[in-house]
C-alpha cells in the first residue's frame, strides 16, 4: 500500500481518537470518575465485589473509604489461584495471560494479570495512539517504508494450568494479529527466544537485511542490541545500514543515561525519539508531541489513577489523594485500578507533574529505588540530573550505575557509595567525584544540607566499575534481557556488595 494512503489511514483514525483524547483532556476528573464507576459496576458480582459490596459504592470517597490499598503480596494468593484456572475473583472475564516480572528488588518472580480488556483497551490501544500521535506530528514521516525493529523480552510463553506467563512483550507479541509480524522485524520466532544471547545474534543477523525504519525496546538492552550490530556489520553508524531509520519509541528505563550514546550512532539533527510509560499492570502516558519528554497521562485506558505524595509515603501521615487534587511540581508514588483487577494496587513507581492542564508527568523513580537513610531523600531524577551535568562537565560517559548508603558506625558518619561504569571514564577521578557531588547539592536541598560541612554526610565515595560489571550482574542472576533493570539506588547494601564482590575480580579504582 503506497505511504500516503496508510498515512491518510493513519490520520483518519486520530481524528476519530482524538475526540476521545479532547474529551479526558477538557474533562479528566469527569473522565476518570466514569470510568472507575464503570469498574466497579462489572466486577461487582465477582470475588472481591461482593466482599466489598461494590454495588453500594457510588463515590469515589466511600471506594477510598472501603477498599484498602495493596501491593503484590496482598494480592498473591487471589493471583495464583487465577493461574490455576479460577475464574471470577477479581476480574469477571477469565484470565488467560499472566505477565511474569521479577522486578529488582525481589528475586521472587510477580505474576501480573493481564485480562482481554486490558490488552485491547490499554496495551494495544496505547500502541495505536502511539503511532497515530507520531505520524500526526510528523506528517512526513516515512515509517511504513520499512519495518518496526522490536526488542521484547527474552523468556518464552510457558502454558500452566490452562493459562499462560511470560514476559509482557512475549504476550503482546504472541496475541497480536497475523499481519501485524509483516510489518516487524525479527519475526515472532526469533522474538520469543528463550536465551538472550543467542537470541540477540540472531536478531542481529535478521535485522541487518531489513529496511528497518523505527526501533522499539528497553534503552538499555536496545543499546546493546544496536553496538552488536554496528560490530557485526563494521560500519560507523546505524544510518550506513539502515538508512530510512527515523524514529526510536523507548521507555522501561529512564533514557537519561544513554542518550549521548545513541546520538554518537544516530547520529542526526532530525533523528526522534519517543518515550512511552507502560509496565506490566498498564500502558499509562506517551510523549504526545516532539522533541519534548513530558509525558500525556492517558485517562480511558481503564486505569483509575490514585497517588500518595512522596513527602508523606510510609510515614504516619501518609495520604492518598485522587487526581483532581495533584499539584505540579510534586513528587507522587501511583496507585492503580485497572480492568485486569488490580484494585488499588501500588506499582512501585513514582512521577511528578509537570502540568495538569492537560496532566503531563514525568517519570522520577521507583519507591523502593531511593535513599533516604540521612533525610537526604535522594532520588533517581536527582541522580541523573546530576551525573549528566558531572559528565558533560568532565567530558565523561556513563553506563550504568548504583547507589547505596555507607551507615554511620560510631563516631564515622555516613556517606553514599557509587559504582559507575564509564564508557569514557574521566581524566582525574576527583575531579569527577567533585563536581557530581556539587550537581548533587544543586538539584536537591535536602541532600546539601546534610552535605554541608560534612553535617550528616560525607563526600560520596566512588568506585570505577570494570568493563560489562553491570551485564555480567545481571547475567549471573538470570535477568538478561526483557524488562530487568539495574537497580539504581537503595537504602540497602545487599546490591552493592555483590556489585563490589564481582567488580573487585579486576582491578578497581575508588575515589574517597
Amino acid at each position: 500500500m503506497p505511504i500516503p494512503i496508510v498515512n491518510s489511514i493513519a490520520s483518519w483514525f486520530l481524528k476519530k481518537r482524538f475526540h476521545q483524547i479532547e474529551l479526558f483532556l477538557k474533562y479528566p476528573i469527569d473522565v476518570q470518575e466514569e470510568l472507575l464507576q464503570n469498574l466497579i459496576q462489572k466486577a461487582k458480582n465477582t470475588e472481591i465485589g461482593k466482599q466489598y459490596d461494590f454495588s453500594t459504592i457510588k463515590s469515589y470517597q466511600e471506594f477510598a473509604y472501603r477498599i484498602p490499598v495493596t501491593t503484590y503480596e496482598d494480592n498473591q494468593e487471589r493471583i495464583e489461584r487465577a493461574r490455576k484456572g479460577e475464574n471470577n475473583i477479581f476480574w469477571p472475564t477469565p484470565i488467560k495471560w499472566f505477565a511474569k516480572s521479577s522486578g529488582t528488588t525481589n528475586a521472587k518472580s510477580k505474576f501480573i494479570p493481564v485480562s482481554s480488556d486490558s490488552l485491547e483497551d490499554c496495551h494495544y490501544a496505547a500502541s495505536k495512539d502511539l503511532l497515530c500521535m507520531y505520524l500526526n506530528n510528523n506528517p512526513d514521516s516515512q515509517l511504513f517504508v520499512g519495518k518496526g525493529l522490536r526488542l521484547g523480552g527474552s523468556k518464552e510463553l510457558y502454558q500452566e494450568n490452562g493459562t499462560v506467563f511470560g514476559d509482557l512483550s512475549a504476550i503482546l507479541i504472541d496475541n497480536m494479529p497475523f499481519w501485524a509480524e509483516y510489518s516487524s522485524t525479527p519475526k515472532n520466532e526469533i522474538s520469543l527466544m528463550a536465551d538472550w544471547e543467542t537470541k540477540m545474534q540472531a536478531i542481529v543477523n535478521e535485522t541487518i537485511k531489513e529496511n528497518v525504519t523505527s526501533l522499539a525496546g528497553v534503552p538499555s538492552w536496545m543499546l546493546v542490541l544496536l553496538n552488536n550490530v554496528l560490530e557485526t556489520t563494521g560500519k560507523e553508524n546505524l544510518f550506513e545500514i539502515w538508512p530510512n531509520l527515523e524514529v526510536y519509541f523507548h521507555g522501561g528505563v529512564s533514557f537519561d543515561p544513554y542518550i549521548e550514546q545513541y546520538n554518537r550512532i544516530l547520529p542526526k539533527d532530525n533523528f526522534r525519539y519517543y518515550e512511552i510509560y507502560n509496565a506490566s499492570e498498564g500502558f499509562f502516558a506517551i510523549q504526545d508531541r516532539n522533541a519534548n519528554k513530558e509525558l500525556l497521562l492517558m485517562l480511558d485506558y481503564g486505569i483509575f489513577y490514585e497517588f500518595i505524595p512522596m513527602d508523606t509515603y510510609g510515614t504516619p501521615k501518609e495520604t492518598i489523594i485522587p487526581l483532581a487534587d495533584v499539584e505540579e511540581g510534586a513528587n507522587y508514588a501511583i496507585i492503580i485500578t485497572t480492568n485486569a483487577g488490580l484494585w488499588r494496587y501500588k506499582i512501585g513507581d513514582t512521577v511528578r507533574f509537570t502540568s495538569t492542564k492537560p496532566h503531563r508527568i514525568k517519570v522520577t523513580g521507583r519507591t523502593k529505588h531511593h535513599i533516604n537513610v540521612f533525610g537526604e531523600e535522594l532520588i533517581i531524577e536527582n541522580a541523573e540530573a546530576a551525573l549528566r551535568k558531572a559528565s558533560s562537565i568532565t567530558n565523561t560517559e556513563v553506563v550504568d550505575y548504583t547507589a547505596a548508603p555507607i551507615f554511620m558506625e560510631g563516631k564515622n558518619k555516613g556517606a553514599h557509595e557509587w559504582i559507575i561504569e564509564f564508557k569514557t571514564p574521566p581524566n582525574d577521578f576527583r575531579v569527577f567525584a567533585d563536581v557530581f557531588d556539587n550537581a548533587l547539592k544543586e538539584v536537591n536541598s535536602d541532600y546539601e544540607a546534610k552535605r554541608f560541612n560534612n553535617t550528616t554526610l560525607n563526600s560520596p565515595t566512588i568506585h570505577c566499575a570494570r568493563e560489562r560489571l553491570f551485564y555480567d550482574w545481571l547475567k549471573g542472576n538470570g535477568k538478561l534481557g526483557g524488562q530487568h533493570k539495574v537497580p539504581r539506588l537503595s537504602n540497602k547494601r545487599d546490591y552493592i556488595e555483590e556489585l563490589l564482590q564481582l567488580n573487585n575480580e579486576k582491578l578497581n579504582i575508588t575515589i574517597d
